[in-house]
């Protein structure tokens, strides 16, 4: 993973209650192992009609939000199985970050492991990042994943919550492997002071 940035986004919403993971990408599409083109299936059943085009009143197809970063969901985001794909094809389609009122809790720790950073936030400004994308797709909200807050195009901060160890990860650009690894040294100096516990007998 590439570590996680300070940016400024646009946003595109779907605010629809319980998008599951077979919704943000079918269960057809699980078999492949690489990243590569995920992105044009996510939302598939959603996006395309039948014969592949596109479906103009789905809003990832429409003109003025080509290129948001930022993708506000519904309450209860990210529900049903658990499949690293769904955060995979949601960044190969461009997002860097989702906002809703609350995660289903496997896509939130399957994002947070893939570098994709869930935000939860109230009502109430859940309700504002709506309106404001609606009325203005060019507005744009800042994300400072180092502070743990959103600020929001009015200038009003908003804090979310994270986890210190996910937070560092994302920051770092490491997975829980590489952070395992990282320790390697350390690893070795205590293992190197301390005798073996358990002896093992022929």
């Amino acid at each position: 993973m590439n570590p996680y940035q300070t940016f400024s986004g646009r946003m595109v919403a779907l605010p629809i209650n319980d998008i599951d993971t077979d919704q943000i990408i079918p269960a057809r599409y699980l078999k492949v192992t690489d990243k590569a083109g995920l992105g044009e299936a996510c939302f598939s059943d959603w996006r395309y009609h039948a014969d592949g085009t596109p479906k103009a009143d789905f809003p990832l197809n429409q003109p003025q939000y080509a290129g948001a970063q930022v993708l506000i969901g519904g309450h209860n985001f990210g529900c049903g199985s658990s499949r690293e794909h769904a955060p995979w094809a949601l960044m190969g389609a461009g997002f860097k970050a989702v906002i809703s009122t609350y995660f289903a809790d496997i896509f939130r720790s399957n994002s947070l492991k893939n570098g994709l950073l869930p935000i939860m936030v109230d009502e109430e400004t859940h309700r504002q990042l709506i309106s404001l994308t609606q009325e203005d797709p060019t507005s744009t909200v800042r994300i400072d994943l180092q502070n743990s807050q959103i600020l929001l195009p009015d200038g009003r901060g908003v804090s979310f919550p994270i986890d210190p160890f996910s937070k560092y990860c994302l920051l770092n650009g490491v997975d829980q492997l590489g952070f395992l690894l990282g320790l390697e040294e350390a690893t070795a100096a205590y293992e190197a002071v301390h005798p073996a516990r358990v002896t093992t007998t022929a």
